[in-house]
């Protein structure tokens, strides 16, 4: 076993453990959380979501924190905050409580941290198949969220549920603490937390990362929206009991990984990424369409079958995007803000979605959420096909003329850093002349 895929598979779990403890009260609150005071659709909503908002709010101030005391120390704060409201929210007799405990969850928010994580042991060749392994967990997990939250809420009660999460949290520090590596990064690894500042605005300027920041928001937020609704439905319409509804979401989930994985991988391969993420897009239109006009019986399941084919799909798909139109020595920038955008629809779509529902029913919820996802499909129309890039990075210790090395053929991007000597390309590898490129840069390079 390589020692990239030996750090690898303890940060995938650490997703895997984490989200599942997140993900496991979205098919159960909206119908346990009812016999909490103050129980409302807009404030189970609220709790539904709220951990969304402290997720956006700490990403990026604890994914900077990371890079001067350490990732693994800042991965072991996030997980004993996710423990502690675990535990708050478990204890909880009244909504308010729960609102406060799921807060504190999400403010234990190490998304980007991991991200970060990821990219300082893997090989520039190797990361984007990392983050798309990390997509594929959180898929994992919430399927598997779907699958044993109703059961294991049934047997426990709500106050079960958060038990097992703060187990779950204990878990991933025993992981953390003795698999992830302690990373100590040098000098010209702590460049980026003092320019990750500037280059923010930078990057939300690039039109083509805020349709994908645009895209994730806009996934779960109606993600966590239907959750206020679909758990109900399933038990007025078709007489299903909350602790059986797993044997509807479990043959949904895996019908929908069945058609999605194969699709991605052939759509990869003959690089038409951009048609089958625009067809996801639309199979989730489609999906709101149907739960619509679910009020008829049948329709129920194959608008979740519909809906979780192109959740799964643009889940997988939408962070190795981001790795491949982000900005050369920008990606920790990226990955922080797409971590942000993704939480805070989450919360959007928890509290907004919960007040729709009060106000004008499930028609109304499903028709808002009908045109957050018009408006991205849109944008995802409007997209720049994106190119299967490389990334390379030279050490070099001065560079005369940056315009030489972009008259290069084969290289779309370059960035240049004299303070610390570092060369960031993004590269067409088939059609690069790495001959012309290394005759450039050899009188440069240090040793």
């Amino acid at each position: 076993m390589s020692s990239e895929l030996r750090s690898i598979l303890p940060i995938t779990s650490l997703y895997v453990i984490r989200m599942l403890g997140l993900f496991m009260v979205l098919p159960v609150l909206a119908t346990y959380g009812q016999s909490l005071s103050g129980a409302n659709p807009a404030t189970l909503g609220l709790a539904l979501g709220i951990y969304g908002l402290t997720q956006a709010i700490f990403q990026i101030p604890l994914g900077l924190l990371s890079d001067f005391v350490g990732r693994k120390r800042v991965i072991l704060l996030g997980l004993a905050a996710f423990t502690l409201g675990s535990l708050v929210a478990a204890m909880a007799h009244s909504v308010i409580w729960l609102i406060i405990g799921r807060a504190l969850q999400g403010s234990g928010a190490i998304a980007s941290t991991i991200m970060a994580l990821v990219a300082d042991v893997t090989s520039e060749e190797n990361r984007t198949k990392a983050m798309a392994a990390i997509g594929a967990s959180i898929g994992l997990s919430f399927s598997l969220a779907l699958v044993c939250g109703a059961p294991l809420a049934a047997f426990a009660g709500l106050k079960g549920l958060f038990l097992f999460s703060a187990f779950l949290g204990l878990l991933g520090i025993g992981v953390a603490g003795y698999f992830l590596p302690e990373i100590i990064l040098d000098p010209i690894e702590r460049r980026q937390p003092r320019k990750l500042l500037g280059s923010l605005l930078e990057l939300m300027g690039d039109a083509q990362l805020m349709r994908a920041f645009a895209g994730v928001f806009t996934l779960h937020a109606v993600m966590t929206a239907l959750f206020i609704v679909v758990p109900g439905k399933l038990t007025h319409q078709l007489g299903i009991a909350h602790d059986g509804q797993w044997k509807v979401y479990l043959p949904v989930l895996l019908g929908s990984f069945v058609l999605a994985v194969p699709a991605i991988l052939v759509a990869e391969r003959m690089n038409q990424m951009k048609p089958a993420f625009v067809s996801a897009v639309l199979i989730v239109a489609a999906a709101l369409v149907t739960f619509y006009f679910s009020s008829l019986n049948p329709l129920v399941v194959p608008a979740l079958l519909l809906f979780f084919l192109g959740f799964n799909a643009l889940e997988a798909m939408l962070p190795s995007l981001v790795s491949k139109i982000c900005p050369a020595g920008s990606k920790g920038g990226a990955m922080g803000l797409y971590s942000t955008s993704q939480f805070f629809g989450a919360f959007v779509g928890g509290s907004v979605g919960g007040l729709l529902v009060v106000r004008g029913g499930e028609s109304l919820l499903f028709l808002a959420a009908l045109g957050l996802v018009a408006i991205w499909a849109l944008l995802a129309l409007t997209m720049r096909r994106p190119k299967n890039l490389s990334r390379l990075c030279f050490n070099v210790s001065r560079l005369n003329d940056l315009a030489a090395v972009l008259r290069l053929e084969g290289v779309e991007e370059a960035s240049y850093h004299p303070d610390e000597g570092l060369l960031y390309l993004k590269v067409e590898e088939r059609v690069l002349n790495r001959f012309q490129l290394n005759e450039l840069l050899s009188p440069f390079q240090r040793p």
